[in-house]
């Protein structure tokens, strides 16, 4: 079976064996055929990916060759299809992790909208675990600022609403170093401050935590020169009045492309334009839940597992 990943370094592996994927440009145009999402992806668009906006003139045909390199190694399991001027993957059978990783947060999505946050738990921790290292970093500059941040946000995402639903199960001991690591490395996401906050407070570090706030407003109002957002000020407010009540706002509704998952790759003309960028789950914002309803839970939190990074 092969199996496409893209969650790391970019590599294509058949019956447990790594193909050779030569060169940083093959590689790109897998990926990038890949994020298409089986759509064509036309040839000048192609051509900024792996080359950016100055082609040489020779650009169709060596994406050609690129192209029937990486047919060589598709085995009747995939297949790459000239369609216009353009190109498309279809994936007869195999794996994609990228796949696999949105399917798994359309299902923790359900999960977190009936209340399930052990099931949530679960399967984002499967999802994030699929995760090798940084993605796309063996691919051009011009694939990773296209394609790069989105599906980083949709790591962070999956991470955050992970960390939720285990401060839902009471976990806020134990996930306390992991925020405290996790704000250092993101000092300015606001939601990971916020359930560093909630943590804190139901950790008995009501101090803590409106420090955690106030160091939080300082470095938005030096990098950015804005005030704390929603999901910093409602933590605030359920600890400066001592009401740690859950208050869970449902996530968007799954998107409607059937799969759940969209190609951040940016086609800006032509009738062949795919999607302008990644589906990105919707956010939740928690405030600490109730100090009775954890301590009657009668169960003990499992240690979450350990992702990238």
């Amino acid at each position: 079976m092969l199996e496409f990943r893209i969650l790391g370094p970019v590599e294509l592996w058949s019956d447990n064996s790594e193909l050779p994927l030569n060169g940083k440009k093959q590689r790109t145009m897998l990926a990038a055929l890949l994020l298409a999402d089986e759509q064509v992806l036309p040839d000048y668009r192609l051509g900024e990916v792996l080359w950016g906006k100055n082609p040489p003139d020779t650009y169709q045909a060596q994406i050609y060759t690129y192209a029937s390199r990486l047919r060589h190694h598709l085995d009747g399991q995939a297949e790459i299809v000239r369609k216009g001027a353009g190109y498309l993957l279809r994936a007869v059978s195999g794996r994609f992790d990228y796949r696999e990783f949105q399917a798994l947060c359309a299902a923790s999505r359900t999960a977190l909208r009936e209340r399930n946050f052990r099931e949530a738990t679960r399967v984002l921790q499967e999802a994030l675990a699929l995760w090798r290292g940084p993605t796309l970093t063996d691919v051009t500059e011009q694939l990773m600022e296209t394609a790069g941040p989105g599906i980083e946000e949709a790591r962070m995402e999956a991470l955050e609403n992970r960390i939720s639903a285990d401060l839902a199960l009471g976990g806020h001991e134990e996930l306390t170093p992991e925020l405290v690591a996790l704000v250092g490395t993101h000092p300015l996401r606001e939601r990971l401050r916020a359930q560093l906050m909630v943590a804190l407070y139901m950790s008995n570090r009501q101090a803590d935590a409106f420090a955690a706030y106030h160091a939080g407003q300082r470095h938005l109002q030096e990098e950015l020169g804005v005030d704390p957002g929603p999901a910093l000020r409602h933590a605030y407010q359920a600890i400066l009045t001592g009401e740690p009540e859950a208050v869970w706002h449902e996530p968007a509704d799954l998107p409607a492309h059937p799969r759940g998952y969209g190609t951040p790759l940016s086609v800006r003309r032509g009738p062949t334009a795919v999607p302008d960028q990644l589906t990105i789950p919707g956010r939740l914002v928690v405030r600490a839940p109730r100090q009775e309803s954890r301590l009657g839970a009668g169960t003990r939190f499992g240690k979450a597992r350990r992702c990238y990074p």
